[in-house]
């Protein structure tokens, strides 16, 4: 089977043993489902119910989520659960009919934006929005060229998945397409990281505009998280400015930082204070619900808003908006970009000082929720199979987390953003045990 860096780097093979049941429940998941389905883990968890930071498997174990960013408010929260049995208990239908639930919404979410992005449409995922954002960009510009990072993700589309290196196996990017590094800032000095990334958005933009295809759209995760999570918020105004004396579009992929995340402030993109041309937004959009959105800069939108007749079916429908709004309701009303904040500048604090005296830790970086440890050998190369190791000997001790980056040595720690500080300490306590530990 192909290697696939965001899908393999932390999942299950059958050279790993697992339990007569759980066995013969991935058996039938892959005569059903197929081969491309992957799971997490040596031995994959089993579960069955989620509240808050908890998740509980079928024997009734209790695991701590600091994973999750699909159910950002928490696990089956009250308030989510109610607004959208009551939506669905009255009326769910599409967008083709007039509902006052998306209006509402739609004027809450834009003014958490700047004034100059204006418009929204919906559809049901990321991977859909940033397919739209990119025949956008290209009605726009008239160009199809496309710059991205070089473990970027960006969906499953087939428009998508040729703009997604990170994907790998048997996908290429598209001739289309150009990828440059990331601002990695373990590797780069922090004076030189904004400057070196514009200079590879220009050189990128110049080899777009030679080989015929033109420069359509730059677009990014605001945190650079599948690439390694690289949260310095001075990368992209330089980087930014040089697409539009291009004539270029800017997207800005927030499914990973959007929705308080970073605990700075609502969106990603709004620390590296540029305005995006084109936003997209997904995964934690309605807390598990399937619920995406692309917001717009009207100027942007209008050459294919006037020319493509858009509908999705199930994009922006009555329930989903119901969930989508009572997530912004949980947001403000729990103070949730605060306790991104102030917990997650607790937990950084505290992994930083677990790996003072760890040699195989060679950072510990992130802002808000979204915390990224590197793993290097004793050489201070990146350590694919230690990072491996950590994540499953967290898994064992019932604590969840995964990796990311181009080596797939970075633990990706990205809990629902009701973290608390006894779930920090839940965190650290297992963390420190596996470090003491051989990995």
């Amino acid at each position: 089977m192909s290697f696939s860096n965001i899908m393999d780097s932390n999942s299950y093979s059958a050279d790993h043993p697992v339990d007569p049941a759980t066995e013969s429940l991935i058996a039938a998941r892959d005569r059903m489902l197929g081969p491309a389905y992957r799971l997490f883990y040596q031995r994959p968890v089993h579960l069955v119910r989620g509240e808050g930071t908890r998740l509980y498997d079928a024997d009734g174990a209790c695991y701590l989520d600091a994973y999750n960013n699909v159910a950002s408010v928490g696990h089956c929260h009250p308030h989510v659960v109610d607004a959208v049995s009551r939506q669905l208990s009255t009326l769910n239908t599409h967008t083709r009919y007039l509902h006052g639930g998306i209006i509402d919404y739609s004027q809450r979410l834009l003014a958490t934006m700047p004034d100059q992005i204006d418009q929204v449409m919906y559809a049901c995922t990321g991977s859909e929005v940033n397919d739209l954002a990119l025949r956008v960009a290209e009605m726009h510009t008239g160009a199809t060229g496309v710059i991205v990072t070089t473990d970027a993700y960006h969906g499953n589309t087939a428009a998508v998945t040729a703009i997604s290196p990170s994907i790998g196996g048997a996908t290429s990017l598209g001739e289309h397409v150009r990828a440059i590094p990331p601002p990695d800032s373990y590797r780069v000095p922090a004076d030189e990281l904004a400057a070196r990334f514009a200079d590879d958005v220009v050189a990128a933009i110049a080899d777009l505009q030679d080989s015929g295809a033109g420069f359509s759209a730059l677009i990014v995760d605001t945190i650079f998280s599948s690439d390694g999570i690289y949260p310095d918020p001075s990368v992209l105004a330089p980087a930014v400015a040089a697409v539009r004396r291009a004539g270029g579009v800017f997207i800005a992929d927030e499914v990973q930082p959007g929705f308080a995340r970073t605990g700075d402030a609502m969106w990603g993109f709004l620390r590296h204070r540029v305005v995006p041309d084109l936003v997209t937004m997904g995964k934690p959009m309605g807390n598990g619900l399937p619920i995406a959105a692309m917001a717009a800069c009207t100027e942007v939108l209008d050459a294919f808003a006037r020319g493509v007749p858009y509908f999705n079916t199930f994009g922006g429908n009555p329930v989903t908006v119901a969930a989508a709004a009572a997530v912004l309701d949980v947001i403000d009303d729990e103070k949730l970009m605060a306790n991104a904040g102030d917990v997650g500048t607790e937990l950084r604090t505290e992994l930083a000082r677990l790996g003072a005296d760890q040699p195989r830790i060679g950072d510990v970086r992130g802002t808000g929720l979204y915390v990224g440890v590197e793993v290097i050998s004793e050489t201070g190369a990146p350590d694919r199979a230690g990072a491996r190791a950590l994540v499953n000997a967290l898994r064992e001790r019932r604590v969840l987390i995964s990796v990311c980056g181009r080596d797939g040595n970075v633990l990706k720690i990205r809990p629902p953003l009701v973290f608390s500080s006894s779930d920090v300490d839940w965190f650290c306590t297992e963390f420190a045990a596996v470090l003491a530990s051989p990995f």
